[in-house]
């Protein structure tokens, strides 16, 4: 049976915080809404869009988060036009990426970005390539929910147990564990590590060189 690493992206693959923080910034002004702090925004990161609106502007209507959702979207789309930086590619995750490649690893993403906007991550990188398969928020329900994994193993051919989940976020271990597969945290994103052991997470990652152990070791 093949071994599947899953990979989160803002936060594991890439630091996407500066460009998302920006967007709910204006997202938030646009609309007439106080601007949630920071700290709240990186919390979301994973999310899908009208569950991270959810939270942070809890006094909003079902409407009102799916109008934030799309006014984000099209911040976000001003945003690109306009020449942003790229996200960058945590230190170590290249090399980590290509350990596990040539260890016999087939690779996956799962993420609350849509496909457009991790497409243009992994393009930029030269990673897409590396990927055999790539789940994003445009046809899952939001973590913790396994829909994503669970697809992830079926077009890779993988079972949970020889599956795993890398991500930075309480939501990627509680949807690892939904989806009964390994789950990895890592230390270099948007939640504590101690959070992610609080979620379910197996092992704990310090540095992205630590992966393939951590995969090799298992549960």
């Amino acid at each position: 049976m093949n071994r599947l690493a899953i990979f989160d992206c803002d936060g594991t693959l890439a630091d996407g915080a500066a460009n998302i923080c920006a967007a709910m910034d204006d997202c938030f002004l646009e609309a007439g809404l106080a601007v949630p702090p920071a700290g709240a925004t990186r919390r979301i990161v994973g999310l899908s869009l009208p569950e991270a609106m959810r939270l942070l502007h809890p006094t909003g209507s079902d409407d009102d988060h799916r109008s934030l959702a799309q006014r984000y979207k099209q911040v976000f789309q001003r945003m690109r036009a306009r020449g942003m930086a790229p996200d960058p590619l945590f230190e170590g995750m290249a090399e980590a990426i290509s350990e596990l490649d040539a260890a016999g690893w087939l690779l996956g993403v799962a993420t609350g970005k849509s496909d457009r906007g991790l497409a243009i991550c992994l393009d930029h990188h030269g990673l897409r390539s590396r990927f055999v398969t790539l789940q994003t928020a445009d046809r899952h329900p939001s973590k913790p929910h396994p829909s994503m994994i669970e697809a992830a193993m079926a077009e890779a051919g993988a079972v949970p147990a020889t599956t795993a989940m890398i991500g930075d976020t309480s939501y990627d271990m509680a949807m690892a564990r939904a989806a009964g597969v390994l789950a990895i945290g890592v230390a270099w994103g948007y939640h504590e590590p101690e959070e992610l052991t609080a979620s379910g997470a197996h092992r704990i990652s310090m540095t992205p060189s630590d992966i393939p152990r951590l995969l090799e070791e298992g549960a």
